[in-house]
């Protein structure tokens, strides 16, 4: 064939140099040619019969590899193989020139196996994360630790092919860099390093809700990287984390909470202790028509008395003995009032207690665990609780501590309409007026 190229081109009148140039430009261009008519054909037939396998398949991973483009880059290679034997055919007397362009065909082979295992990673990738061990052992990082290694090895194929040197003269004249190759990578190291303490304690999941105060994180963890670790807040926002800072600097995980049966309702009420004092029998026979509190009272007055009657206390004055108080019995109110309450784990902890007094009053906390773990639900359980327990505390004859505000000393000024009051204060009486 080429002879009879040339013979034709000869004909033309072209002198031999010409000639040559002809002969090779139109060699080069059929070889061209073909290659494209092979990917096209490789492409319609090949990837025909592999997707119509895959669909008749029962298993889903070989679809993933199909939608992922492994098949359809691995078909480039074709044509690229079409143009390496070609240019033996082309140049066959050139060796420096033939041994260029097949080394530059190499390479450009090796780029494509790149592509080609960076899209088989990808889709092994979403083949293991379909199984449900994927949110307790992710292996995302792991793979981007891969993908960047078989990276790392293809550029270096790639430069050696083209220098025509060996792969392993290159990586030692690279171990001179090493210092340099370390600072580079920095972060890939310390995220491997941080991602398999990460994963072999089990320590975060996706899906897990995480509070990272550092970086202003509070939400869910929708996805975990070789360097990062992406939380989505409940703003919707989305906040990137370096996940080996999750190593270097605390994080709070709210796994346990969502794992265990209940969610802690930890809040307190503000007692004026002006309102405290003894039950008087009126008093107590009021408490006794509390349905929840009936037997608590008769029971505990019957040991009060008894008590009474052996130490011979005088009770003829409230402070002689012992006596109940408004607060003690609110305080038994509240735990009754919760273990009846069907939304309270009563086999959590269960604590009705008081705080140490301060310039607020003394307070009455809960510290109990809600069944429901929603935070809708579980802030409406507890508001419920709230107010429920605020609006029956005058019953007890005890008043909520409240800082004084603007119409409270409005109020108390208005009061003393017709009284005669210091200068200081009638000038306040008009100013808040």
């Amino acid at each position: 064939m080429n002879n009879i190229l040339n013979e034709f081109i000869s004909g033309l009148g072209l002198s031999e140099f010409y000639t040559l140039v002809v002969n090779k430009a139109i060699l080069i261009a059929v070889a061209i040619l073909i290659g494209i008519m092979v990917n096209l054909i490789a492409k319609k037939v090949f990837l025909s019969i592999i997707t119509r396998i895959v669909r008749k398949t029962k298993t889903k991973w070989d679809d993933i590899f199909v939608e992922r483009g492994v098949f359809t880059r691995l078909v480039n290679i074709v044509p690229a193989l079409v143009l390496y034997f070609a240019v033996s055919y082309i140049f066959p007397t050139a060796d420096a020139a033939e041994s260029l362009i097949q080394r530059v065909i190499l390479a450009y082979m090796i780029t494509v196996v790149l592509f080609m295992l960076s899209s088989l990673i990808s889709s092994i990738n979403i083949i293991y994360s379909s199984y449900a061990i994927s949110r307790n052992r992710p292996v995302k990082g792991y793979l981007q630790v891969v993908r960047v290694f078989v990276i790392m090895v293809g550029v270096v194929l790639i430069i050696t092919t083209i220098l025509n040197k060996s792969p392993l003269g290159f990586l030692s004249g690279i171990g001179a860099l090493s210092a340099v190759i370390m600072l580079v990578f920095k972060d890939s190291i310390l995220g491997l390093v941080a991602s398999v303490q990460l994963t072999g304690n089990d320590m975060v999941r996706i899906g897990d809700w995480i509070t990272v105060p550092d970086y202003g994180a509070d939400g869910d963890v929708v996805d975990i990287k070789l360097q990062t670790v992406m939380i989505q807040n409940f703003d919707k926002t989305i906040v990137s984390v370096p996940i080996y800072s999750l190593i270097s600097s605390s994080f709070k995980n709210w796994r346990g909470m969502s794992d265990s049966d209940g969610r802690r309702i930890k809040r307190h009420l503000s007692i004026d202790m002006n309102s405290i004092k003894f039950c008087s029998p009126e008093m107590i026979e009021r408490f006794k028509k509390i349905d929840i509190l009936g037997d608590y009272i008769a029971g505990k007055q019957q040991e009060i008395d008894e008590d009474n009657i052996t130490k011979k206390a005088n009770t003829s004055e409230m402070i002689n003995g012992r006596r109940m108080t408004n607060l003690g019995v609110f305080r038994a109110y509240i735990e009754a009032y919760l273990r009846n309450h069907p939304k309270i784990n009563k086999n959590m902890t269960f604590l009705v207690r008081q705080l140490q007094p301060t310039e607020e009053g003394i307070a009455l906390e809960l510290y109990v665990f809600s069944r429901d773990q929603n935070w809708a639900h579980y802030e409406g359980i507890q508001a419920d609780i709230f107010d429920h327990l605020l609006a029956t505390i005058s019953y007890f004859d005890l008043a909520v501590y409240q800082t004084m505000s603007g119409l409270d000393l409005r109020k108390g000024i208005n009061n003393f309409n017709g009284v005669s009051l210091p200068q200081g204060l009638v000038d306040l009486k008009y100013k808040i007026k």
